[in-house]
This record gives C-alpha cells, sequence and structure tokens, in this order.
C-alpha cells in the first residue's frame, strides 16, 4: 500500500491517525501567510481608493476653473476688459474703434463710444487718441453727443496741462453720422479707396394703400390728435405731414453741415454738391478737405503722434449682452410695430 505524503512531509495515513491541534499561528505558517496577504491587499484597495478620491477632487476642481472661466466670458468679466483704464505706464497711442451702424442699442452707441475714449483721455500713458470709424451712419442723436463729448475730452485735458489730440482712421467707410462724428477730430486720414461724406439726412418708409385697395383692407386707424397717425404707412400720404417732416430734416441737415464747417474750417474746399448727401472716395476727399490724407491706425501712430504702441480701449460686447440685446430688441420691434420705419437717419 502507497502511502500520499502530504505538503510537510507526512502522509495521509499518518495525518487520519494524529489527533487534530489548532492551526499553527507561528511566523512563516500559512496562516500567518495567508494574513499578510489579505491585510496586504486591504491597503493596497485602500490607497487606490484614496488616490481615486483624490484625483476625482482634481478633476472637480479643474472642470470648476474652466466652468468659472466660460460663465465670467458670458457675462463679460475680463481683467483686461476693453473699456477700463489700462494700467499701462509706458507713452502709447489710445485707440477707439466705431464699427457698424450708430445707434443707441448697437456696438456703436454713444454710451459706448464715449466711455471708451473717457477711459483713452484719463491714461496717463496716452500720447494721442485714434478714432477707428467703419460706419455707414445711423442715429442723429448718438452720433452728435460723440462729437460733442470729443470736445469736451479734448478741452478737459488742455485744461489740465494735456495737449491730447485725436485722429480719425477711415477704412471701408465714413459716412452720413459717421463723418458727423469724424468732424470733431483734429485730423482725418482714409485710404485711397475709402467710401466718405454723405452729409444729409433721410426719414425712410412705405406706402400700401394700394395694395389694401386691391385686397379689399380698410384701415380703421383712430386717433387723439390730428397729427398722430403722421407717415402711417397705411393710409395715404397728407401733403402737409409731408411738409413739415421735410421742414423737420432740413433743420436737422443744417446742423449737420454747421458741424462740418466747424470742424473742417478753412481746409474745406465747398462746392455745390458737397452737402447734398452724395459721397466721395478717400482720394476725392482728400481732394475736397473732406480728409487731411492717407493713412492707417499704425501709420499715424508711428508718424503722427510718434507712440507706436497701441492699446486698444473699444468696449467690447459679452456674449450674454449681446444675447440680452438682440432679445429685448425683437420683443421691442413687436410692440412698437411700424414706428421703427420712420426713425431719422444720417445714412
Amino acid at each position: 500500500m502507497f502511502k500520499l505524503k502530504s505538503l510537510f512531509g507526512k502522509s495521509a495515513q499518518t495525518a487520519q491517525q494524529e489527533p487534530s491541534s489548532p492551526p499553527s499561528t507561528a511566523a512563516g505558517s500559512p496562516v500567518e501567510w495567508e494574513r499578510q496577504i489579505l491585510e496586504n491587499i486591504a491597503f493596497a484597495a485602500l490607497k487606490e481608493q484614496r488616490a481615486a478620491r483624490r484625483w476625482k477632487v482634481f478633476f472637480r476642481l479643474i472642470l470648476f476653473f474652466y466652468v468659472g472661466i466660460i460663465v465670467a466670458a458670458v457675462a463679460g468679466w475680463s481683467p483686461f476688459r476693453a473699456g477700463e483704464t489700462v494700467m499701462e505706464p509706458s507713452k502709447h497711442t489710445s485707440l477707439v474703434s466705431l464699427e457698424g451702424v450708430i445707434e443707441a442699442k448697437g456696438d456703436a452707441s454713444a454710451e459706448k463710444i464715449m466711455t471708451a475714449l473717457q477711459a483713452a483721455f484719463e491714461d496717463k500713458g496716452t500720447q494721442g487718441v485714434i478714432l477707428r470709424i467703419n460706419s455707414p451712419g445711423g442715429s442723429p442723436v448718438q452720433a452728435s453727443m460723440i462729437n460733442d463729448e470729443i470736445y469736451r475730452l479734448r478741452a478737459e485735458a488742455k485744461a489740465r496741462g494735456r495737449d491730447i489730440k485725436v485722429y480719425v482712421v477711415v477704412e471701408e467707410m465714413c459716412a452720413s453720422g459717421g463723418y458727423y462724428v469724424a468732424a470733431a477730430a483734429d485730423e482725418i486720414f482714409v485710404n485711397q479707396a475709402s467710401l466718405v461724406g454723405s452729409i444729409g439726412v433721410l426719414m425712410d418708409s412705405f406706402g400700401v394703400t394700394g395694395l389694401m385697395e386691391k385686397m379689399g383692407i380698410e384701415r380703421r386707424l383712430l386717433t387723439a390728435g390730428e397729427n398722430k397717425g403722421m407717415l402711417d404707412p397705411f393710409s395715404p400720404l397728407n401733403p402737409q405731414h409731408q411738409a413739415y417732416v421735410k421742414g423737420m430734416l432740413n433743420e436737422v441737415h443744417q446742423q449737420f453741415i454747421a458741424v462740418v464747417k466747424k470742424g473742417r474750417g478753412g481746409r474745406l474746399k465747398e462746392t455745390p454738391d458737397m452737402f447734398s448727401g452724395l459721397f466721395w472716395t478717400g482720394a476725392k476727399s482728400v481732394e475736397l478737405g473732406l480728409a487731411d490724407g492717407f493713412g492707417t491706425v499704425e501709420s499715424v501712430a508711428r508718424d503722427v503722434i510718434k507712440a507706436e504702441k497701441i492699446v486698444e480701449f473699444t468696449q467690447e460686447e459679452s456674449l450674454f449682452e449681446r444675447f440680452a440685446r438682440r432679445f429685448g430688441t425683437s420683443i421691442m420691434h413687436g410692440a412698437m410695430g411700424t414706428m421703427n420705419s420712420t426713425a431719422v437717419h444720417w445714412r
């Protein structure tokens, strides 16, 4: 009969004959060895859990950081937000951009342009201000406010002993209300192909009375005040109303002409059609005295102001502000109906 040896050198038969005894706990025994393995596994699992928690917290902080940056960007906050005084000790040229239609709630509103100009004049490093214009015109009121503010800021700076000049640089277009603003500058620089001028005033509307008659639609307009329904597009044009509006437009036009003559002075080579609403190329505008020469933002900063470094003060609209403005404008247009079609424009 063969005897099977156990792992510890004893036969199976001998092991069966020996009385049972408690498991050994001596060092190096199977029980101790198993316990150490279990302890090692438990500690390793604990370390992994702690490391996983640390990485989880780390990634959450990273996520919160980026979300905070996105929220701040949408809200319009930035440590370098344009329009605020730049803490720049060195001498530089301050730049403000007027882009698009000049209107109260737009990117080229008087509030935004004036705030940017004020910040530029207050900055101690400003050697001169460039107002870059790309605009077809817009509201006469908004343009007039910017024009007046340029004169005020320049006079105020001079009273404090700082002679800060304002230079307009026209890129694509400086027409109508855009030129009204430009007329306040010390000098105007253009590109040969820029469009300049359109010194005139308009009020646009429409009429659909003939179409209404063909479709059998009756207009029922009730007013308190005989002129309250003036320029209603669904009513026939009243000759008295037309004459009144043309007189009002002529009055605003004369204001425009006076501002241009004040700003350009003896440089203006007046022609019969200069104030007729025509516009000219940049090259022709220099000949007519509507502009002073050719130049870009960089060349004017370098060669005229003698401060090549450029710091921009233009107020930038945040995504949140842009959405709110467009949403509010849509509601306003829906409520006002046809009132917007009869607004006065310099374009």
